[in-house]
């Protein structure tokens, strides 16, 4: 097999399940609960979900670093694990380790050459990631010497040394100041453009909107929600956005999705079934209604949404 899937999807996962014992008793978790989905070929795809939810697990069985208990998975046509499939993967771990001792050229130099790049090759590809990610200037510094941010953007390089064709980043935006996460999101689309693959997990919400084409949220192991950012938006709840003026305190409303204060100005977000008796109310108030604006739904509103919804079904 070339690698290619005539399918056209990079990732492939079917009822991908694991398992851990933990404790003294050896107490079943499941981490991730029979998880299935598709990842489209040449797609940047985000991986959202709670702290806890299963996202870290799902990559390391991505990856090959753990087996799953259950299930199976496909990357670019071929079986998770295999040396054909590494050849072609690029990885940043949530928490990128580097040997401390080595210069941040010399680190790019490992990994390169983990992979049998030619010397030559392999130097000039070195430098020019170094300088794509914004650390020329500091390539030949020790990686004791980096801050967390240096070693995030280290670690992009690192994952891209190989020329993959699918990157799988674990919280790529952490650590990084707004520059710096402007300037991973800009890498993503020049990857795209490309023809790569990207999956990544992050809790940076508007970045994701901004730059994937299709998400799946998880929770508690579980798969709540998947597919492309403008089919799920389109299919959320719009809301309004009312502003009022009052010298007192603000009318408390019902079904009130969000309520902020503005100096004497208050917001309100609300889903458009809700408009006729909120203005109602409002009006008894006396209180001056300036402005009321549709908004249409966020990611991060779809996300806070389905994560709740989904921990209230699961209550007793």
């Amino acid at each position: 097999m070339n690698g290619s899937n005539q399918d056209g999807f990079a990732i492939e996962i079917q009822n991908l399940k694991k398992v851990f014992r933990l404790g003294l008793r050896l107490k079943k978790v499941d981490a991730v609960s029979g998880i299935s989905f598709t990842v489209p070929q040449g797609a940047v795809f985000g991986f959202l979900g709670p702290n806890g939810a299963g996202k870290t697990t799902t990559i390391k069985m991505l990856t090959g670093l753990i087996h799953p208990t259950s299930g199976n998975a496909r990357l670019l046509g071929e079986a998770i694990g295999t040396s054909s499939v590494r050849m072609k993967l690029g990885y940043l771990p949530e928490h990128p380790y580097f040997y401390d001792y080595l210069t941040g050229l010399e680190t790019l130099m490992f990994y390169g050459g983990l992979f049998g790049i030619e010397a030559k090759k392999l130097k000039s590809r070195a430098n020019a990631l170094l300088d794509r990610v914004g650390l020329s200037d500091a390539k030949n510094r020790r990686v004791r010497k980096y801050s967390k941010g240096m070693t995030q953007r280290m670690g992009i390089a690192q994952a891209l040394i190989n020329d993959p064709e699918l990157i799988i980043l674990d919280e790529p935006l952490s650590g990084l100041d707004p520059i710096g996460r402007k300037d991973v999101r800009e890498i993503l689309v020049d990857l795209k453009r490309a023809g790569k693959t990207i999956f990544f997990s992050s809790h940076i919400l508007a970045d994701i909107e901004m730059i994937c084409d299709e998400v799946a949220i998880i929770n508690k192991g579980k798969l709540i929600e998947s597919g492309s950012i403008s089919d799920l938006l389109n299919r959320s709840d719009n809301l309004v956005e009312i502003l009022i003026r009052t010298d007192g305190d603000a009318p408390v409303l019902d079904h009130v999705a969000k309520a902020d204060r503005l100096g004497d100005l208050w917001r309100y977000r609300l889903k458009n079934d809700h408009i006729e008796p909120s203005l109602e109310s409002l009006l008894k108030h006396k209180v001056e209604i300036l402005s009321l604006t549709p908004q249409r739904a966020s990611l991060e509103d779809l996300f806070m949404s389905e994560v709740k919804a989904d921990d209230a079904g699961a209550q007793p």
